[in-house]
């Protein structure tokens, strides 16, 4: 999704321009290193959501008619 928002935004030209800026701030041997951290980062931002979702308890159909059965 986000990616088609910033394809509407950056048109091919600018992209250009952002790749040689890049290039001519970090250099073609320092590129590497920024993407390999990059993709750390997310992977373990990504490993932590999953480990905060709630885990949702599933009942047995048994289980639903007992609790109806005691009311």
């Amino acid at each position: 999704m986000i990616s088609s928002i910033l394809l509407g935004i950056v048109g091919p030209w600018q992209g250009v321009i952002i790749v040689v800026v890049v290039l001519l701030l970090f250099g073609g041997k320092k590129i590497p290193e920024l993407m390999k951290g990059l993709g750390q980062g997310i992977k373990e931002f990504k490993n932590a959501a999953k480990a905060e979702e709630p885990e949702v308890k599933k009942e047995e159909p048994s289980e639903k008619l007992e609790e109806k059965s005691q009311k």
